[in-house]
């Protein structure tokens, strides 16, 4: 699943992604609108993709914890 934040006024991509993986882990991205910032994290939580998803579609701070290694759900 991809989900996409379109802003005609801005360049670059925002986007977050998520697919299960043949190993049954989920593999998660996010990109903050250039590739020096695209980032990636593997795991088999289920709650882990949740709150990452709503999270970044929300807005909420904490969200990309997930990524860059301040915490493990």
């Amino acid at each position: 699943m991809i989900v996409e934040r379109v802003d005609d006024e801005a360049d670059g991509d925002w986007y977050v992604r998520v697919w299960l993986r043949d190993d049954n882990t989920y593999q998660l991205e996010f990109r903050d609108g250039t590739a020096a910032e695209h980032y990636q994290t593997r795991t088999i939580s289920q709650e882990k993709v949740i709150d990452v998803l709503s999270g970044w579609a929300d807005g909420r701070s904490g969200w990309k914890d997930a990524f860059l290694g301040r915490a493990d759900h």
